[in-house]
């Protein structure tokens, strides 16, 4: 096969009856396949795509492996040379695949790419996930064309240009499967959120380019595995950004920039209080003591990291603060930034 989408299932069986028939509509080719990979699910999606797709193949991992785990133990059992990560509660287009493997094909040195990610209840609007491909800021905090923050864009062809990105939303990833696997895929300490931004930076560090595809359209329901306002996401992510700028980050100031994010982290959950919302911020106290409680650990990666480290300047990087130009200079929109080399 050419290529394998594999989509990561636990427990989304309703999920999987809504979106996988249009997975398998626009994905139709003989050189394609369509792999669910399950997650150790107790539910009755394995038993129902058995039923009515016999034609999809199977991975059955047991226990939920998270995200990171799950798709590295999948991929690892994938023979394509393309593979796409799909979620579950994600439509592609029609055609989506073709711009993919041509933007994949025309350049070896490109590891993954990704399409417009678009939001499925308003296709007009892009949508949280990956939007229009990402980028992250000198302090860590990532953001796409057509989202900052919470702030949406309606997609207006504005970013219709392809290029290089930073890093690529996991809603809808294309990447290399063995360049995947050797480069050790997915953080499976992550768990959950961020592991594809780690991989990208991980993979840019290495001389690596990711891709953005505007010609290609997938449709991303967006909170349907883990509610965008669940605390437990909001642990998550707090947790895992610090993980990625101490594994990632090339220069010497790593140190510095993480003692800016603690600090910006603690305004955060100051704001949640003023906004009672108790469960976020607590959750922000919790990723930091873990944060802490790991840091050996996180060290040690680094330490195995750096060697391979052969680009430490990346364009995609933005060098001003997105939290600044958020909230006090009111730049709310990708193209009212200005990025320089």
């Amino acid at each position: 096969m050419k290529v394998s989408i594999v989509i990561l299932n636990y427990n989304t069986c309703e999920l999987i009856k809504q979106f996988l028939p249009t997975v398998i509509e626009n994905s139709a080719s003989h050189d394609v396949e369509i792999v669910v990979a399950d997650n150790g699910s107790t539910d009755d999606s394995v038993k129902w795509i058995k039923t009515n797709h016999p034609e999809i193949r199977i991975i059955e991992l047991q226990e939920n492996l998270g995200f990171a785990g799950g798709y590295n133990k999948a991929l690892s059992l994938i023979d394509s040379e393309l593979s796409v990560l799909l979620n579950s509660d994600a439509a592609p287009g029609k055609n989506w695949l073709p711009p993919l493997i041509k933007a994949m094909d025309e350049n070896y040195n490109t590891a993954a790419c990704v399409p417009t990610i678009k939001d499925y209840n308003q296709p007009n609007l892009y949508e949280y996930a990956g939007a229009a491909g990402g980028f992250i800021d000198r302090f860590g905090y990532p953001f796409c064309r057509g989202r900052i923050f919470n702030e949406i864009e309606e997609d207006k062809g504005q970013y219709s240009q392809d290029g290089n990105i930073f890093w690529a939303s996991g809603a809808a990833l294309m990447v290399r499967t063995q360049l995947f696997l050797n480069s050790g895929g997915l953080d499976k300490d992550f768990f959950a959120h961020m592991e594809e931004i780690d991989w990208c930076w991980r993979i840019k560090n290495q001389g690596y380019q990711i891709i953005y595809v505007p010609k290609s359209k997938v449709y991303h329901l967006g909170g349907g595995t883990l509610n965008y306002k669940n605390p437990n996401k909001t642990y998550l992510n707090f947790r895992n950004n610090l993980f990625l700028i101490l594994k990632n980050q090339a220069a010497k100031t790593v140190f510095i920039i993480l003692i800016v994010r603690l600090i910006l982290d603690l305004i955060a959950l100051l704001n949640f209080i003023v906004n009672k919302e108790p469960q976020n911020a607590k959750a922000i106290s919790r990723a930091h003591r873990h944060f802490f409680k790991l840091l050996p650990k996180y060290l040690q990666k680094r330490k195995q990291l750096m060697p391979l480290v052969t680009k430490r300047h990346h364009q995609e990087i933005y060098r001003g603060s997105i939290v600044w130009d958020f909230f006090m200079r009111n730049k709310h929109r990708f193209s009212q930034l200005n990025f320089r080399p």
